[in-house]
Formats: C-alpha cells, sequence, structure tokens
C-alpha cells in the first residue's frame, strides 16, 4: 500500500496528510491481520497515535450507524439476532 499524501505548510513544519482512501485501507490492515496498531503503524511508516486515532474513529462511527461499515455492521447485528432466535 502506497501512501498517497500531501504536504501542507503549518507554520514552519510539515503535516503529512492522507487520503481517506489510505486510512481506510490502513484500519482494515489492523482489523484483519491480528496485529498490534503499534506494528501496522511501523509497517506502514504512518504515527501509531494516528493510526490509533483513525481506528478510534472508525470504531466510534460503526458503533453509533453512521460511516462506510455501518451497513454491513447493521446487517451482521440482524445475521446475528436471527441466528440467536433460532437457536432459543
Amino acid at each position: 500500500m502506497r501512501a498517497q499524501r500531501k504536504q501542507c505548510q503549518v507554520g514552519s513544519k510539515y503535516t503529512k496528510r492522507y487520503s481517506e482512501e489510505y486510512k481506510r485501507d490502513a484500519i482494515e490492515l489492523v482489523r484483519s491481520s491480528g496485529r498490534t496498531v503499534t506494528e501496522v503503524a511501523r509497517e506502514l511508516g504512518v504515527s501509531s497515535e494516528s493510526l490509533r486515532g483513525w481506528v478510534k474513529k472508525a470504531r466510534a462511527a460503526q458503533d453509533t450507524g453512521s460511516g462506510p461499515g455501518s451497513v454491513r455492521a447493521g446487517r451482521a447485528a440482524d445475521d446475528r439476532d436471527e441466528e440467536l432466535k433460532r437457536l432459543r
């Protein structure tokens, strides 16, 4: 995965900016790999604090039912509820 980032000058320092697609891919890598945020961040060359924040924000969006994973999460919850009913 190649970083799609832009350099933005803030005062005399430069801040890395990552595309939403890059962030989604990085979050999915954390979720699917079973590795820690720190390990994935190191591999990608991203700050572990940045990646941790992205993951936390994505979880919050999923829990509240907003964001790109919410439809899938809603279906998973419905499937789980149906399975529980069937088992009872």
